[in-house]
């Protein structure tokens, strides 16, 4: 294997707040990143004088109106010159031995193009111990990613022919466009685990997307749906169905109680329309 060379994405909207930590996480890193690409997604907040100190070491992409997420990983994605990407949030901060750690995975690993680390998750200022559901895992994890998003973009490191071969992160998502990725990740690609905490993951923010959206499962739904012609295997498309079908009634219901009686005939009709296709398997 070639020597790793690793892009750094950090996309970013009106956290000027947390972007310099998060920038000077990864200028500590022990292995240096190749480049660091930062992408502001047309933010109000003064981000780009505080990003004028970094001009000399980052790379910055401004968005002239306002994207959304996935379209600045994209962007940030499509301008590296690396053979790798890591994913940054700008909320988020790495442990100085992150990009080293995976960079002696892979090298150990040659065959793996994907790799997640564990991570220290803090919310409103106070470390938290993550539920059994969240616990990160390794290999081939498609049935485990269904449920939930157990894999976060600031704890990856990705080469790009997975992108070439699965394609960007979805736009047309308003949130759980993670999801989505790792949903198409997975049925094709083992992931690697390093069962080390090398992420600082912040919550608890009032910009985050889980408290600007209701029923976030309606996101995930979309995600899974992708799916539901594809060639997987028979157990995991079986796996795939029964939680699309139990999700559809989870939106539905809280559909109902806001009076949004559309919403919930649809996804009610989602939801036989799964479990037609469950019964005739």
């Amino acid at each position: 294997m070639n020597p790793m060379n690793i892009s750094v994405i950090i996309p970013t909207y009106n956290r000027a707040w947390t972007l310099e930590r998060a920038i000077q996480s990864v200028l500590d890193q022990t292995f240096p990143a190749s480049e660091i690409i930062v992408v502001d997604d047309a933010s109000t907040d003064g981000t780009s004088e505080s990003l004028k100190k970094y001009s000399n070491r980052v790379k910055i992409i401004t968005n002239e109106s306002n994207h959304g997420v996935s379209f600045s990983r994209n962007a940030g994605i499509q301008a590296a010159c690396g053979d790798w990407i890591a994913f940054l949030d700008s909320d988020d901060q790495w442990l100085p031995e992150k990009l080293e750690r995976q960079k002696g995975f892979h090298e150990a690993h040659p065959s793996v193009l994907v790799s997640q680390c564990d991570e220290i998750w803090i919310r409103d200022g106070v470390r938290v111990n993550p539920m059994a559901k969240h616990k990160k895992k390794g290999g081939w994890i498609f049935e485990s990613c269904i449920p939930l998003c157990i894999v976060s973009p600031s704890a990856v490191v990705i080469h790009k022919d997975v992108f070439e071969h699965i394609g960007l992160f979805d736009v047309n998502l308003l949130a759980c466009e993670d999801y989505d990725l790792w949903l198409r990740i997975a049925p094709n690609y083992e992931i690697g685990l390093l069962d080390e905490k090398l992420v600082t993951r912040y919550g608890g923010h009032e910009d985050q997307l889980s408290r600007k959206f209701w029923g976030m499962d309606r996101f995930r739904i979309t995600a899974m749906e992708k799916h539901l012609d594809s060639d997987l295997d028979p157990a995991w498309k079986k796996t795939l169905l029964e939680e699309l079908q139990f999700k559809c009634g989870v939106v539905a219901t809280g559909a109902k109680k806001r009076n949004n009686i559309d919403t919930a005939d649809l996804y009610i009709e989602k939801q036989r329309r799964i479990e037609a296709r469950l019964n005739a398997s």
